[in-house]
């Protein structure tokens, strides 16, 4: 396949998920959450074939990392908070 000047090649599905589940940007304590389901995204991501139900089942786990990412959040201000009261 040839591309245009500049152009980049596309990245597969599960590719283009797993670039979302890096966590080095992160502090610690959202590092330690994010890590468990970047372990788990790559293992899903190595079982079988690359097909719909791989990038669903990525795609899914995405969401629920960034929901976890966000209550350690909420958790760190609860408790900041519980310390100024």
């Amino acid at each position: 396949m040839h591309l245009p000047e500049g152009a980049k090649p596309r990245l597969s599905g599960v590719q283009a998920l797993l670039q979302y589940f890096t966590f080095d940007h992160l502090p610690p304590e959202q590092q330690r959450v994010s890590s468990l389901f970047s372990i788990l995204a790559n293992q899903v991501a190595t079982a079988g074939t690359a097909g719909p139900e791989t990038t669903t089942a990525l795609r899914k786990l995405l969401e629920a990392k960034d929901c976890a990412v966000r209550a350690s959040l909420h958790e760190k201000v609860a408790v900041q908070e519980q310390a100024q009261s």
